[in-house]
């Protein structure tokens, strides 16, 4: 069983690898393989392995309850993603991707420490770079594949400092590191370090959930492939931080500030990203703001302890969000615009998208008896605070006024405002393949908050549950009226006029300026001091290091000068005495009988005398 567990994120990783080497037969490998980690996912979430095969630092993965609901959404969301994509697009280096980015997040829900959570989160960062720029052709969306990957990292450093200060509490208490990065074990690690690593998984989560200040990275992220985007936001890379903070629960509430922190994180999150939905014009763009105010109600149960329901509210969001992204990314393919306006008409020509999107934006807007009118309240029923409670909910409200917004503008006639080919040019056709997922994706979106109903910590009365529901349809059928004769006629250039304009609806549409102010406060700032730093490399440390070999060399020739006459000069006369004796000692080799005789006869007598002196 350890080993089918390990299976479980190695299966498609390995396969994701062999497609960007062989890209044979994408398609095909990579549903095949999507059916068959799916098969892994349900085997493994109903046998629930407690630990795999142990590694570095006593590593490994395991399956329990919260992961075992993780790794079958994100197995589940992952192949009805994969079977539209198949219709859409059809380059090996595509699947590729998408597999090691499916498997990453496998990894990541699995992981028993900060080290497998770490090689997992980063894979899946790397790979999410990859396929946001994925057309790379297209210098505007490297940039913006540039900026997401580039905002996330700055968060994911937050996860470093976290294991580090792990494994320095772990030595502090006990002289060595042996399971320091065990998440089961952070909540008992002693003060301060226990803070350290609250705060560093804490900065980690929001900056991968795309929470405030954060958030404007998801709206970058919209730069990628309509299957991307599906993924990303449902059940993947965006739902990590949420679901890391789910995970270690316990750290967040042993801290005494971290819970709240998070709480109060996620229900701003809710309120602004919401209203920032609300003010969107591009169909895209909204369902990216409203996966931030979503991923807040995570966030929130996290912060409250509602991690039954945080955990719902995650799985019933993958399937919610997952078919809304691929509603729009089927328009965008036939029709050639995700502009609201020009979408006037998009589902009466497409009847089953349309249908089966129109139950996702209902399902966003909490109406009832759809799975996140169920989830929503699951979290917000563990909230006592009352402003917190009262800032959730007002975000829960915009989350049925923008869900209705799109509601209202994807079933409206076609009229004067509707546009086609404002993006790309259109098929006007939607596959087999784009079709086959979104009524099993639909069904999700209405049954996936029931077990809700029969789990632990479930706070809310029959009474409270009605009203809240009555609330969400009631904001639906306002927006609904409001809006029917309210919609610019030229799609595109209102977008544009939104963001620029001053005032509060170019601050909402302009996602709160949240970019903007980064570059401002952070970019700017280090930048100058990276140049700066460059400025002292180059001239100073530079320049020292290359004057230390010119001093050496001065240094050389300056102590040669004294010593270098005389010893050269002794050398020299050493080799001329030694060459004045060998033109002596050849003198006698004349070649002469009689003169090599008379040597010999004196060698003789000197001989003798020698002889006689010595005795």
């Amino acid at each position: 069983m350890n080993a089918l567990l390990w299976l479980l994120p190695a299966l498609p990783i390995t396969m994701g690898a062999v497609l960007l080497l062989v890209r044979r037969a994408a398609r095909s490998a990579a549903v095949t393989t999507a059916v068959a980690t799916l098969g892994l996912a349900v085997y493994a979430a109903v046998a629930r392995p407690r630990a795999g095969a142990r590694l570095l630092f006593d590593s490994g993965l395991a399956v329990d309850g919260l992961s075992a609901a993780m790794v079958v959404t994100v197995a589940g969301v992952a192949l009805a993603v994969l079977v539209f994509a198949a219709g859409e697009l059809r380059e090996a280096r595509f699947f590729g991707l998408m597999l090691i980015f499916v498997g990453a997040m496998l990894l990541t829900v699995t992981a028993t420490d900060l080290v497998l959570l770490l090689m997992g989160w980063e894979v899946m960062g790397a790979m999410s770079y990859a396929l946001i720029g994925y057309w790379w052709h297209d210098g505007e969306r490297v940039r913006s594949a540039t900026i997401a990957f580039v905002t996330t990292r700055a968060g994911d450093l937050g996860l470093y400092f976290a294991a580090g200060a792990a494994f320095a509490g772990a030595l502090a208490a006990t002289g060595n590191g042996n399971g320091a990065f065990a998440l089961a074990v952070l909540s008992g690690d002693p003060a301060p370090w226990r803070d350290l690593i609250a705060a560093g998984i804490v900065v980690a989560a929001l900056g991968k959930s795309a929470q405030v200040p954060f958030s404007f990275w998801l709206s970058r992220a919209m730069a990628g492939p309509s299957p991307v985007s599906a993924l990303l936001h449902s059940a993947t890379m965006v739902a990590a931080g949420a679901y890391l903070l789910l995970r270690v629960q316990p750290l967040l509430a042993a801290t005494g500030w971290a819970a709240a922190v998070v709480a109060w994180a996620g229900a701003v999150t809710a309120l602004l990203l919401g209203a920032v939905a609300v003010a969107q014009r591009d169909l895209k763009q909204l369902l990216a703001a409203s996966t931030c105010t979503q991923i807040g109600f995570m966030v929130l149960g996290a912060g409250v302890g509602a991690v039954p329901g945080g955990a719902a509210q995650l799985v019933a969001h993958a399937a919610v969000k997952s078919l809304l992204f691929l509603g729009a990314g089927a328009w965008l393919a036939a029709l050639g615009t995700k502009d609201l306006t020009g979408l006037h008409g998009a589902a009466r020509r497409y009847p089953l998208v349309g249908v089966t999107f129109g139950i996702g934006a209902l399902a966003l807007a909490g109406v009832p008896p759809l799975s996140l009118w169920l989830t929503k309240d699951a979290v917000l029923g563990a909230v006592r605070e009352p402003v917190l409670y009262g800032v959730a909910f007002a975000g829960a409200l915009l989350g049925a006024a923008y869900a209705a917004k799109a509601l209202v503008a994807v079933w409206r006639p076609v009229d004067a405002g509707t546009r086609d080919d404002t993006e790309q040019p259109g098929t006007r056709r939607v596959g087999v393949l784009e079709r086959l997922p979104l009524p099993v994706l639909a069904l999700g979106a209405v049954v996936l908050g029931l077990p809700v109903l029969a789990g632990d910590g479930w706070h809310l009365t029959a009474g409270e549950l009605a009203l809240s529901g009555t609330l969400a349809a009631a904001v639906v059928l306002a927006v609904a009226f409001a809006t029917r004769n309210r919609w610019d006629a030229v799609p595109g250039e209102a977008v544009r006029r939104a963001v620029a304009m001053p005032g509060p609806r170019g601050l909402l549409a302009g996602w709160l300026w949240l970019e903007k102010a980064a570059v401002a406060l952070v970019w700017r700032p280090l930048t100058a001091v990276a140049g700066g730093a460059a400025w002292f490399d180059d001239r100073v440390v530079d320049g020292a290091v290359n004057a230390v070999p010119r001093l050496g060399m001065a240094a050389a020739r300056l102590a040669r000068r004294p010593f270098e006459s005389g010893i050269d000069g002794a050398v020299r006369a050493v080799a001329g005495a030694a060459g004045r004796l060998g033109t002596l000692a050849r003198r006698p080799q004349t070649g002469q009988v009689h003169l090599y005789f008379a040597q010999a006869a004196v060698a003789l007598i000197v001989l003798a005398v020698v002889f006689v002196l010595a005795r």
